[in-house]
């Protein structure tokens, strides 16, 4: 019989981007694998994390227990745990856990990117990706499915101001499964210069009280990568590039 941690990730071809046309996870309400028998391994990783960054806040998110990809649909399990649950995880990589998280990618009027650096309070401080946070709790519909274009929005907006609805946006996803976890993108398309763009976001950030992000980056090809550009952005980056609308 298949171990616990044999569906994570089935059908998901590490590294390479595959099409998704629908999105099928679902949040379990019992407790994650992960939380039997780790709880003090938990509690003494999360002493350690506070301890490098006090700011950090062991809020509520979902980790995945069960994740496959099969005719363009991707389908998965998850359940609520603690921040610190997630933390040990990405520390541990047990088997058992996997994380899936979503991205907006942001294309300006003249074909560039429009990514963030985060602020070095948050565990990813100095970091380069696009506005995108942990799916939460409250990113579930009534009947327990996933909603991913509400999570985008409401990152989006947290991190820069900026608002996706309304705004065009292609027809479905892209996934890539990289060692962070597995990424599921989606490009909208802003009506504003990339400029024009990072001044909105550097003037929201600078009325924010404690801002998330230092603030915006921009990058303009496929061979422009920023100090700081996190792993998994790396294969979003080269595909728009090279699929430009």
């Amino acid at each position: 019989m298949a171990g616990p941690g044999a569906a994570i990730g089935q059908g998901l071809p590490e590294g390479a981007m595959v099409p998704v046309d629908a999105v099928d996870v679902r949040l379990d309400p019992s407790a994650h694998p992960i939380e039997r028998g780790n709880a003090e391994a938990i509690a003494a990783n999360w002493e350690r994390e506070i301890a490098a960054r006090p700011a950090l806040f062991d809020g509520e998110m979902v980790l995945l227990s069960r994740l496959s990809w099969r005719d363009r649909v991707l389908s998965g399990v998850c359940h609520t745990v603690r921040y610190s649950t997630f933390l040990f995880w990405r520390s541990t990589r047990a088997g058992t856990a996997a994380h899936c998280f979503a991205h907006a990618m942001p294309v300006s009027s003249d074909g560039a990117l429009v990514a963030i650096r985060m602020g070095g309070h948050t565990i990813n401080g100095g970091k380069v990706y696009f506005a995108a946070g942990s799916f939460e709790p409250g990113d579930f519909f009534a009947d327990g499915q996933v909603d991913v274009l509400g999570n985008m929005a409401r990152e989006v907006r947290e991190e820069t101001g900026i608002d996706l609805s309304g705004l065009p946006r292609e027809a479905g996803y892209q996934a890539v499964r990289m060692r962070e976890g597995t990424v599921l993108a989606r490009r909208f398309f802003l009506p504003w210069t990339a400029d024009e763009a990072a001044e909105r976001i550097s003037a929201f950030v600078a009325d924010e009280v404690e801002p998330e992000i230092e603030g915006p980056v921009i990058i303009r090809s496929a061979d422009d990568a920023p100090e700081g550009l996190m792993p998994h952005i790396r294969p979003l980056v080269g595909w728009h590039f090279s699929k430009q609308p």
